[in-house]
């Protein structure tokens, strides 16, 4: 480790304000309190202890660290001035030692910098939003500067921001609104920004210093400071009467993160995971509340309400939407049920050369277990394996001639459903591998030799299909038990654990927050890890997202892939690799002969391809014209669930294989 001399920093507590009209931009200067420098040594013992990858904490992280921190706090480099970062740049390898001593003064300067140039922003845009935007001239908007260097003056910092506000305001010109009320709405955005500002604590400065550390270990692990902890349980609580949604602020915007199956968000179909929250309105023609740059507690209390109320909610589907292209829903609040998000059945009839065929179709959103119910006795406790089991039984009391299990958007849930649901399927043996962090190896294994349902089988997935899904797949697609439909999965193989940080501090008066650290891995029985690739179709389905976009792979320091020795275990290949070979075979003329699905597949490439816009003009007509193209291109979409149509024709195609063998 590098030492460096001393250097004492003397913080004030003390507010600072910039007066502009009736704008006081107003902060206060930030000091750690007594209770930091300790949960800040205790985290970083914790991780280096106990985190599955072992680190060294050392120069390298060090330097890590500094970047992240960096980016936490202006990932866009819409704030900081290159001069900020020349001053910050000696503090760079010695992290390592201000962690292990818990010396906080440096990331207190460096956050109480970006404060300050916050406020600088502020003064600048209100400034700026006194006078209309000329939108003849014929100008662009290059709203990512994370490829730039750090802006050298105050003055290039100025334009960029002159043209994000003129590109927001031309946004709310085209959906009709005059510069009196363009005025109004920007001044408020930004008002919520001010806000924000001010209402900083110490505790959030080090929530962010110590996930600029936690970071570095893996994309699941995770610091709470004491209010956010507070805070997190509060929505969990209360997660379950409302829409149905977990939410976080990205980037001054409130994200969905999940969509509750069985909630009214979820029921809707009209909001998903990814989509941005720009604004909230209550009941059918309450005010719409623009929320951009708010808190997300204050965004939370705004959409939470009492069962049977309605909210309304603007949407951005893609983050490089124009916010004119927000849509506005209307949900119902509802107190989510476990039979919500249960299981559900239907029917799918596929006619496939000359011949008729009707499959059961299972929407698994979850793999769920009731343990309270089951606690107290009760004979008809909820949980995926048991709903699963009913609903295949009354389907055969109909006469299915195959099965088809969709888990795509399903995000994962317990580990123990994943295996019992595996025991369904396979006669017996092992479901998964477990690896700890001290290499210690488990197994989770169905010991029923019995199986329930026999039939031909399809697992249906996509990119959002995660953890307990990927690993009730790998088991099906290991064992050549079924046929794996969809996409390439999302990659999460990691088990994360919580600690409450206070049980280290018995009887002190502080709170100390909750640290989240992954500490285990899957493995199939193969050898192969889930975590980072998934588990990769049998038939591949066009997907408009690479995997390298959406999936654990595009996160920051996701932990790689790898193998240990497989299990002992014995396939029952009902799936051959020559099977799956005739499948494609198949699917690739259907590709090419049916006009709709061979349609649908281009259009999905060609939104893969399609890259985000590097520049918007700021141009009036140009802009209109834009946004006609925008909405004619959607009128021609189509509602066709390709997934779910192809998944009946390949399972066709299995069954009439399946036959040919047994003449």
């Amino acid at each position: 480790m590098k030492r460096l001399h001393s250097l004492v920093i003397s913080l004030i507590l003390f507010s600072v304000s910039f007066s502009l009209a009736d704008q006081a931009i107003k902060y206060t200067v930030l000091r750690a309190e007594p209770q930091h420098p300790r949960v800040t040594q205790l985290v970083t013992q914790i991780l280096l202890r106990n985190h599955y990858k072992q680190l060294d904490l050392n120069d390298s992280l060090s330097a890590q660290v500094y970047t992240n921190l960096l980016e936490i706090l202006d990932y866009n480099k819409s704030y900081f001035l290159k001069s900020d970062i020349e001053s910050f740049k000696p503090f760079k390898y010695a992290f390592d030692d201000f962690l292990l001593s818990g010396r906080l003064d440096v990331p207190f300067m460096i956050f109480n910098t970006f404060q300050q140039r916050m406020a600088e922003r502020l003064e600048f845009i209100f400034k700026r939003l006194e006078t209309p935007f000329d939108f003849t001239k014929d100008e662009y908007y290059y709203p990512y500067r994370d490829s730039l260097d750090w802006a050298g003056s105050a003055a290039e910092l100025d334009e960029f921001w002159r043209k994000r506000l003129k590109n927001e305001a031309l946004s709310l010109k085209i959906a009709g609104k005059d510069d009196d009320n363009i005025r109004e709405t920007l001044t408020k955005r930004y008002g919520n920004l001010k806000r924000r500002l001010s209402q900083n604590q110490s505790e959030d400065v080090v929530q962010i210093y110590l996930n600029a550390l936690s970071s570095c270990f893996d994309p699941h692990t995770s610091y709470f400071s004491p209010k956010a902890k507070d805070d997190f349980n509060i929505r969990m609580s209360l997660s379950l009467e409302g829409i149905g949604a977990r939410l976080i602020t990205e980037n001054d915007y409130t994200k969905v993160v999940e969509v509750i199956p069985g909630g009214p968000a979820a029921k809707s179909g009209l909001i998903k995971a990814d989509d941005l929250i720009i604004g909230v309105g209550q009941g059918e023609e309450g005010e719409m509340v623009d929320v951009i740059g708010w808190r997300i507690d204050d965004v939370v209390q705004l959409i939470r309400g009492k069962k049977g109320t309605k909210v309304r909610l603007q949407l951005l589907h893609d983050p490089n939407a124009l916010l004119l292209d927000a849509e506005t829903i209307l949900l119902t609040r509802d107190k989510i049920k476990l039979e919500d998000s249960a299981a559900k059945a239907d029917t799918l009839h596929i006619l496939s050369r000359g011949q008729s065929f009707v499959y059961g179709v299972i929407d698994i959103p979850a793999f769920y277990q009731d343990f309270t119910a089951q606690r107290r006795g009760d004979p008809n406790y909820k949980s995926t394996t048991r709903d699963v089991r009913r609903l295949i039984r009354e389907m055969q009391g109909q006469g299915i001639d195959g099965l088809i299990l969709d888990l795509r958007g399903n995000g994962g849930g317990f580990l123990s459903e994943a295996d019992s649901l595996t025991g369904l399927f396979i006669k017996q043996g092992p479901v998964v591998q477990v690896k700890d962090s001290r290499g210690r190896i488990m197994q989770e294994v169905d010991r029923n030799p019995s199986v329930y349902y026999d039939g031909p089988l399809a697992v249906l997935v996509d990119q959002f299909s995660a953890s307990a899904s990927e690993i009730f797949a790998a088991a099906i697609q290991d064992y050549g038990r079924g046929i794996i439909i969809g996409s390439q999965t999302f990659g999460k193989g990691t088990v994360q654990s919580a600690a409450d940080l206070n049980r280290y501090f018995p009887g002190s008066k502080y709170k100390y927050g909750q640290l989240k650290l992954t500490i285990r891995k899957f493995y199939r029985v193969t050898g192969g890890s889930t975590q980072n690739r998934g588990v990769m179709p049998d038939v591949d389905m066009p997907s408009r997202f690479e995997h390298d976009e959406v999936g654990e792979s595009s996160r920051k320091n996701a932990l790689a892939w790898d193998h240990i020795a497989p299990a002992p275990y014995v396939p029952e290949n009902e799936v051959t690799p020559e099977t799956i070979t005739r499948l494609l075979r198949q699917h690739q003329i259907r590709l090419t002969q049916d006009s709709a699905f061979a349609a649908y597949a281009h259009k999905v490439e060609e939104l893969r391809h399609k890259k985000r816009p590097q520049r918007y003009s700021l141009n009036l007509e140009k802009r209109r014209a834009e946004r006609q193209d925008k909405e004619e291109d959607d009128k021609k979409k189509k509602k066709t669930d390709w997934g779910l149509l192809e998944s009946g024709r390949v399972l066709s195609d299995l069954i009439l294989i399946q036959k040919d063998g047994r003449r």
